[in-house]
């Protein structure tokens, strides 16, 4: 594994330890058989223990970590159920976002240049940066919707999905450019009815080709 960045003095080492733990669990840089120690963390960071040990909480707290007494941390993994759950989750959060966003000229402006970024990282075959701007984009809208409760249970769902959408995610299936083109499409013409029909069935598909990939990996 890649060595993480020694920390300097901090002002907050827990939250700084907790930032640079996730970060290099959503880029993919921790495998899931690795067994993440407070001493793993605390020689790669060069902090104590003390912060190590409520950052690796707080991420088990937002299911990214599962923590064994004795043992460590160790990456999360998903059943099939959990993932369809997940989407099931997300499909509900971020329809009823559409259904309500508040649509201005900044919103679509940052809409489609999100949609020509995409384009572009599908293009140079960059997963990371492809499924973080396809965030983006879902973010985006739940930011317009205003309610916050819903962002931040919206984030807490996307980062876990992120976990196995690094491993799984096949960008030469990707559909995202065409499906966020036609809920922007929707939107510009203030059609939130069409708008939500769309963003359920880009959910709907990409949990389709998730659940797939899962079914197909799973010994029979």
């Amino acid at each position: 594994m890649e060595d993480i960045e020694k920390l300097s003095a901090p002002a907050n080492l827990t939250a700084l330890a907790y930032a640079s733990i996730k970060r290099h669990i959503l880029e993919g840089k921790l495998r899931s058989d690795v067994r993440l120690t407070e001493e793993f963390f605390s020689r790669r960071l060069g902090i104590s223990k003390s912060p190590i040990r409520e950052a690796l909480n707080g991420l088990q707290n937002e299911g990214l970590i599962r923590i064994e007494p004795r043992r460590g941390a160790y990456l999360r993994t998903f059943s099939i159920k959990e993932v369809q759950d997940l989407y099931d989750l997300r499909e509900t959060l971020e329809s009823y976002a559409v259904s309500v966003v508040r649509i201005d000229a900044q919103l679509i402006k940052e809409l489609r240049i999100s949609i020509e970024r995409t384009r572009q990282f599908l293009n140079e075959n960059d997963k990371i940066r492809h499924i973080e701007e396809d965030v983006r984009f879902h973010n985006r809208i739940a930011s317009a919707s205003e309610n916050m409760e819903l962002c931040r249970v919206l984030e807490t769902v996307q980062n876990q999905i992120w976990l196995f959408r690094c491993q799984s995610y096949d960008l030469s299936s990707s559909s995202a450019p065409e499906a966020h083109t036609t809920i922007l499409e929707a939107l510009e013409q203030r059609d939130h009815t069409t708008a939500v029909s769309a963003m359920r069935t880009h959910i709907d598909n990409v949990r389709g080709r998730l659940v797939d990939f899962l079914s197909n990996k799973t010994p029979g």
